[in-house]
């Protein structure tokens, strides 16, 4: 589950951040995770509870903004919605795509306490 070492990552982000604000404790976090990040949305919860534990995470607030994908086709210049990884231009059907979104997986924001 890779999961768990996105969270730790997560918590080491806000700890620096928070060390830096001179501040105990993080009131609320805001991320950006793209559909096509390949995170598990349910191990990404039980990770939360299982990470965030004993860190300046432990009572935040997590507010998720789920970036849906998007791609360009190589081929017929075609912009398109893409659900997963792989999905075939709906015009031309060529497997060719440049991803443009959907792949974030960032801290967008933390609140600290005063």
């Amino acid at each position: 589950m890779h999961e768990l070492s996105i969270i730790k990552s997560i918590v080491g982000i806000a700890e620096e951040q928070a060390a830096k604000a001179g501040a105990a404790q993080v009131e609320s976090i805001e991320l950006e995770i793209g559909e096509l990040a390949g995170v598990e949305w349910r191990a990404l919860d039980f990770a939360w509870e299982v990470g965030v534990q004993q860190s300046v995470l432990e009572n935040a607030e997590r507010n998720i903004q789920r970036i849906p994908g998007e791609a360009r086709c190589s081929e017929c210049e075609t912009i398109f919605a893409m659900k997963q990884l792989f999905d075939p231009c709906p015009e031309c059907g060529s497997y060719f795509n440049e991803i443009l979104k959907g792949k974030e997986l960032r801290v967008k924001a933390l609140t600290v306490d005063g």
